[in-house]
C-alpha cells in the first residue's frame, strides 16, 4: 500500500536528517489524516489506494499552482522549495500515463460508449476516471477528451 510506502519514507528521511523530505511526508500524512476524518461520515472507500493517490495528485496540482504564482510574483526561491515538495510527492504515485496512452485510451472508451459528440463528454470522462484515475492527470486528460469528441 502507498501509505505504508509513506510512512517507511518518512522513518527514512528521519534517519538520513533530510529536512525538506521529512517535511514534505508530513505534509502528505496531514492531508491524508483530513482525508480520512471527510470519510468518516460517508461510506468506506473500496481502494484506500486510490484515495492516497487522489489526495497525492490534489496536493502536487495545488504546488503546481503556487509555483505559477511565484513565478509571476519574482519569488524564485519559493517557487524552487514547492518544486522540491512536488519532486516528494511524486515519488509516492503510480506511473502516470503518457500522452498517446491516454489518447489510446480515450478512443478505446469512446468507440465502446459510441460518444460522438460533447453531450457524451461526462460519460467518457467517467469511464475514463473509474478505469485509468490513478494514472491519469484529469485535467490534462479533460482537454484531450474535448479534443477527441469535438
Amino acid at each position: 500500500m502507498i501509505r505504508d510506502d509513506i510512512k517507511a519514507a518518512q522513518i527514512t528521511a528521519m534517519k538520513a536528517g533530510d529536512k525538506q523530505a521529512r517535511a514534505a511526508i508530513g505534509l502528505i500524512q496531514s492531508a491524508l489524516k483530513n482525508r480520512d476524518i471527510e470519510l468518516r461520515t460517508g461510506t468506506p472507500p473500496a481502494d484506500d489506494n486510490a484515495t492516497v493517490v487522489e489526495v497525492l495528485q490534489k496536493m502536487v496540482k495545488q504546488r503546481r499552482e503556487s509555483i505559477e504564482m511565484y513565478v509571476k510574483g519574482g519569488r524564485r526561491e519559493l517557487a524552487d522549495a514547492e518544486a522540491a515538495e512536488i519532486a516528494v510527492i511524486e515519488r509516492f504515485l503510480p506511473q502516470q500515463m503518457g500522452q498517446m496512452e491516454t489518447i489510446a485510451a480515450i478512443e478505446a472508451i469512446k468507440a465502446e460508449l459510441d460518444a460522438t459528440g460533447m453531450k457524451d463528454m461526462g460519460r467518457v470522462m467517467a469511464a475514463l476516471k473509474e478505469r485509468h484515475g490513478p494514472q491519469l492527470d484529469m485535467s490534462k486528460a479533460s482537454g484531450l477528451v474535448k479534443a477527441a469528441l469535438s
